[in-house]
């Protein structure tokens, strides 16, 4: 298992090409590459040329650290075709810009619309027809997850979905903080997806269930808001000890190619020290609940 730290926090204070050593210095050996406006911007074509692809590896080599994941996200199941097309096409770039970094697993969302399922399940599956050989070839793993306002948001839906490709290079990302949105005990989610769960994302949130649903108060009554966070460990209400001890269950720690990202957004203006007490936390909570393979 590799642990990753997403660039996310920086991305105001510094360049593409200065995350690998800032990352490095930050105690970590692993980086996941989020949409970002010089690389693959959110729903967007992607901005770097093969130059620029080159001088962002070099960079992570001279810092000592390797790219575990690039999370791109794309409407590739926009229920709009114009938008679905111009996705697919999107998409293919990223794929060659994973593979020219020398990373083999790629995190997305679904991208759809939750008021249009149908069409966008119907836009998912006809995307990855022609997505998915290219994926097969080049030795990818591509790993979903189901995101709050997306046409999948149940956990154990998104395990249908995904298995109804039926191919082994694609799996699940389990967004810790999504865990309210998903519809089923974690515990429950983790052990149906079993090894599909390669990625995983780390960061609390408050369970806006509580308080008969008033925990907050949003206007007008009934809206599509979807409410969550992405804090550091220990400032929401999710179980960790359910959290690290399910992903002991699957057996993720123990699974090549398995990786753990510090996933917090909410606090940039201590983005550093946040950072190390992710690391530090993310691997005493393993160390509690791993017991090595002979």
């Amino acid at each position: 298992m590799k642990i990753a730290q997403d660039p996310t926090p920086f991305h105001h204070d510094a360049e593409l090409l200065d995350f690998p050593k800032l990352i490095a210095d930050l105690g970590y050996e692993h980086i996941q590459l989020t949409p970002h406006r010089d690389l693959i911007p959110f729903f967007r074509h992607p901005k770097a040329d093969d130059a620029l692809v080159g001088k962002l590896k070099k960079a992570c080599a001279d810092a000592g650290i390797t790219i575990a994941s690039v999370l791109p996200v794309q409407r590739w199941s926009g229920p709009d075709e114009w938008a679905r097309e111009a996705a697919v096409r999107n998409w293919k770039r990223i794929i060659q810009i994973t593979v020219d970094l020398g990373c083999s697993v790629i995190g997305t969302e679904f991208s759809g619309r939750p008021e249009r399922p149908e069409e966008s399940e119907a836009a998912f599956y006809r995307s990855m027809e022609e997505l998915l050989p290219i994926i097969e070839r080049e030795g990818i793993d591509l790993l979903i997850d189901p995101h709050p306002d997306d046409f999948v948001e149940d956990g154990l839906e998104a395990i249908r979905v995904i298995r109804g490709l039926n191919s082994p290079n694609v799996g699940m990302v389990y967004v810790a903080c999504h865990t309210y949105h998903m519809g089923h005990p974690m515990r429950q989610i983790m052990l149906s997806a079993g090894d599909l769960i390669r990625l995983v994302h780390v960061a609390d949130t408050m369970d806006h269930h509580r308080s008969h649903g008033l925990r907050y108060i949003s206007n007008p009554p009934g809206n599509a808001a979807r409410v969550h966070q992405h804090l550091r460990i220990g400032d929401g209400d999710l179980d960790w000890d359910d959290f690290f001890g399910g992903l002991a269950e699957i057996g993720f720690y123990d699974r090549p190619g398995t990786v753990m990202c510090n996933s917090v957004f909410a606090e940039d203006e201590t983005g550093q020290e946040m950072a190390r007490y992710q690391l530090d936390t993310m691997k005493r909570y393993v160390a509690a609940h791993h017991s090595p393979q002979d």
